[in-house]
């Protein structure tokens, strides 16, 4: 019992390190399209205000979120895993 439990502690710990490390290059690289597209289309203002604009777009949206599948598919699939070998 006590295996098991160290098991899913160390695969908690290590689902929310890949969870803040996808969060933060996922941020990054919309941050670094939301300032080239700026850049191309030449637009002239406050730079700094339209990519945060987009990035508190991006806070928001679906694709965000999708990111959180890093917590649910293991646990997904171990459910299913430990379903698949015990009752079929």
């Amino acid at each position: 019992m006590f295996g098991a439990m160290r098991l899913f502690l160390i695969l908690l710990v290590i689902q929310t390190v890949a969870y803040f490390a996808l969060s933060l290059y996922s941020r990054s690289v919309r941050r670094r399209r939301l300032e080239h597209w700026w850049d191309e289309k030449g637009k002239t203002g406050d730079k700094a205000a339209f990519v945060a604009r987009g990035l508190h777009v991006y806070d928001n949206s679906f694709r965000r979120k999708l990111i959180l599948g890093v917590y649910v598919v293991p646990w997904v699939a171990i459910g299913s895993l430990i379903y698949i070998v015990n009752y079929m």
